[in-house]
């Protein structure tokens, strides 16, 4: 299977077939069925399908890469089964998350088997760079739980600065994604060159994914965002959106703003109307729009001056522009 011969609407089906091919045929039960159905709640597969089309970068046979792509995916959806627990999120993909299907206890131990499935399909990938693969894969796991320690921290903090935010999110979210594709050049045969530029190329799509995902929350349709609109504001989460807000606020705007977030009291459809007009009034919608395509063009460039195949660069591009198109 080559970028000649399928696209990406192809390869997530071809992805999707894979993960309904896992099964647990063992007890106990209630340990195994959140996991599928976690898996079923379904997503873009956004990361196991950059791990495979990175492998066809590089060579025509993607077998391999099966494994991986289904290991990245199984700890992706591991942290969101924690993190859904951690935030007493209801919805996941505009359906009942695993906590609130089972229970908390059920949704942290089903997790924690997931984390050890994922670990066991990169243990089977089959390639000469197997070691190193581990070594990306054990590095990713580490940042992502930095990452999301430093999400809790900033909970409990008033002075987190857009630079600290950044970092944060490369950390919980972006270095996933830029793992995957660089596994996927690993099992490839890629050199060294070429896999660490397209690991920075997946960094900087990454941010811009997850700043884009900031911005849904406040600016997105909740039909298919899957999940209610405004919940960053309710929880007074510091994202993108709102660091720039109260580092750009006039004073009196800083203080309407902290007294919107720190009415625990207010209507809810208020108090996200409020903070959105305030938003809107010190330019952070532009500001944040303006930052995604800042990184989603240097993202571009990364790609322009790699050497591979054209039909590479065409593919990674359609996956760029896939991202832009998220409904904003």
């Amino acid at each position: 299977m080559s970028l000649e011969t399928f696209t990406l609407e192809s390869l997530r089906a071809d992805i999707e077939a894979w993960v309904k091919e896992i099964q647990f045929k063992k007890e106990p039960r209630n340990l195994y069925a959140p996991i599928l159905y976690s898996l079923s709640l379904g997503g873009k597969r956004l990361r196991p399908l950059m791990c495979v089309a990175t492998c066809s970068l590089f060579r025509d046979d993607t077998y391999n890469a099966r494994n991986a792509a289904m290991a990245i995916e199984m700890f992706h959806n591991f942290t969101l089964l924690h993190d859904d627990v951690m935030d007493n999120s209801m919805l996941r993909r505009g359906q009942p998350t695993v906590h609130a299907k089972w229970d908390a206890n059920t949704a942290i131990l089903s997790g924690d088997q997931m984390l050890i499935e994922a670990y066991k399909l990169i243990s089977d990938v089959d390639s000469p760079a197997a070691t190193l693969i581990l070594d990306v894969f054990n590095k990713t796991a580490t940042e992502v739980c930095e990452g999301q320690q430093y999400d809790m921290d900033f909970e409990k903090q008033d002075n987190v600065t857009v630079d600290q935010y950044m970092e944060m999110i490369r950390l919980k979210t972006a270095v996933l994604l830029a793992a995957s594709i660089k596994i996927g050049a690993l099992i490839g045969g890629a050199n060294i060159t070429d896999t660490n530029a397209l690991y920075d190329f997946g960094i900087n799509i990454g941010l811009a994914f997850q700043l884009q995902d900031d911005f849904l929350d406040v600016y997105g349709d909740e039909k298919t965002f899957g999940k209610p609109i405004g919940g960053d504001i309710i929880e007074g989460k510091k994202t993108f959106l709102l660091i720039t807000a109260l580092q750009d606020a006039s004073s009196s705007q800083k203080k309407e703003l902290l007294q919107w977030l720190n009415n625990e009291n207010a209507n809810r459809s208020e108090k996200i109307a409020a903070v959105t007009n305030l938003y809107d009034k010190i330019g952070v919608k532009e500001k944040t729009e303006n930052k995604i395509d800042e990184l989603l063009n240097k993202a571009m460039r990364m790609l322009s001056a790699m050497e591979i195949s054209a039909e590479g660069k065409r593919f990674m591009a359609d996956f760029v522009s896939m991202l832009v198109k998220r409904n904003r």
